[in-house]
């Protein structure tokens, strides 16, 4: 039975995330004891553009593409911000995106 979660909650591993590295949607969601409620975790990132301290441009997809792009302010927002991180994006897609992954369950207690 998957657990529901606050878009709160989603915020608070979102701000854990480090700098220089990402996540997904349904790691989060994983995270948060509802590996199926990806979707609700970008509907979360959707509505996180209102706040200043969460970096939304660190939750991409599973495949580490640039999905939420358009919810930023400008065309290439979320690549620049990632982009001065560290990373490299071809495409919409993060470049060695395995090498920037970070999951909740490791790197939270």
């Amino acid at each position: 039975m998957s657990k529901k979660f606050s878009f709160e909650e989603v915020y608070k591993v979102v701000k854990q995330i480090p700098h220089g590295k990402v996540t997904t949607y349904g790691a989060i969601a994983n995270y948060l004891g509802s590996g199926k409620s990806a979707r609700t975790v970008g509907w979360a990132m959707n509505s996180s553009h209102q706040y200043n301290d969460i970096p939304a441009h660190r939750v991409v997809n599973r495949n580490g593409c640039l999905t939420g792009k358009h919810h930023f302010n400008g065309t290439n927002l979320m690549k620049q911000l990632l982009e001065n991180e560290g990373m490299v994006i071809k495409n919409d897609q993060i470049v060695d995106f395995k090498s920037f992954f970070w999951n909740p369950k490791k790197g939270l207690k």
